[in-house]
């Protein structure tokens, strides 16, 4: 009897270890990566949570866009207007852009502009590990300044500095201290010198510099110079030329145009000279003019 009643609690016990060792059907254990990042990503409204990073959500000034980039399945780029104005004169301006650049669901790179719809500010999860590890400022729609951490520890290390879009300094702090102890100047795009900081004073101790690639633009900038400089020259030359142009043909003050200088003009009623012969008025009368007589002559 004992032995039987052992027999039916080891049959039961291996029994209830067998189920519970077992895994439902259609559990997460059978469901892909893909899938499950899906479910996970789903809240209790059953809506897929996207990490958005743009103010949109339960704004009605707000008005959203989305669309479908090179390679992705769905949409994966999102943008929101602003709406501005009413009536006639209503219109919308991009206020955020974000996209999913690696497909995986998740907002990875958000850029949001001003009132005149150009960029102001943009931040990037570069390595997916959802951090934000880029910062890019634009000023006037252009690049001015980008921060990085490149190493993904939470801690910038990087800066770049941009004028005109175009990069003229970039501070690194190579020693992760916090610190920066590297600058690198560039011109015209070009790294020009580089300064270390080797006792950690964040001053620079050494400058290294790129002698050729100086001695290249500093002949650039020369020829340059020149080329402006003989510009100008030229520029000034002609109108000089246009000036003394005018200035011959215009008549002089108290001359006659076509005339010699110091020439004057004949008054209307100066007498003729006698070579001219008689006068009108001695021709229509009919008389003979009078010789003239000697101062002495008596009459």
């Amino acid at each position: 009897m004992n032995v039987l009643m052992l027999a039916g609690v080891f049959i039961a016990s291996a029994t209830l270890c067998a189920c519970s060792g077992s895994k439902p059907a259609g559990g997460e254990g059978d469901m892909s990566h893909e899938a499950l990042l899906k479910k996970r990503l789903r809240g209790p409204t059953n809506v897929v949570d996207d990490r958005s990073m743009c103010d949109w959500k339960g704004r009605p000034d707000r008005e959203v866009k989305e669309v479908k980039g090179p390679g992705s399945a769905g949409a994966n780029v999102r943008r929101v207007y602003q709406k501005l104005g009413t009536g006639e004169t209503a219109k919308r301006v991009l206020n955020c852009r974000e996209m999913d650049t690696n497909f995986d669901g998740i907002k990875d790179v958000v850029r949001r502009y001003n009132d005149k719809g150009e960029a102001v500010h943009e931040e990037s999860d570069s390595n997916y590990d959802g951090r934000i590890d880029t910062w890019i400022t634009f000023a006037r729609g252009m690049l001015a300044g980008v921060i990085i951490d490149t190493d993904y520890d939470g801690r910038p290390d990087e800066q770049k500095t941009y004028s005109d879009g175009q990069l003229i300094r970039i501070k690194r702090d190579s020693n992760r201290d916090g610190r920066p102890d590297v600058w690198e100047i560039y011109r015209e795009g070009h790294l020009e010198r580089m300064g270390v900081d080797v006792d950690g004073d964040e001053r620079v101790d050494r400058w290294d510099h790129d002698s050729e690639a100086r001695r290249k633009l500093d002949e650039e900038e020369r020829k340059r110079e020149e080329a402006e400089k003989a510009a100008a020259a030229k520029k000034e030359a002609k109108k000089k030329e246009e000036e003394e142009k005018e200035g011959g043909d215009k008549p002089k003050k108290g001359g006659v145009k076509g005339r010699g200088k110091g020439a004057s003009k004949t008054p209307k009623d100066a007498p003729k000279e006698a070579a001219d012969g008689p006068s009108k008025d001695a021709k229509d009368t009919g008389a003979t003019p009078k010789p003239a007589q000697p101062a002495d002559a008596k009459p």
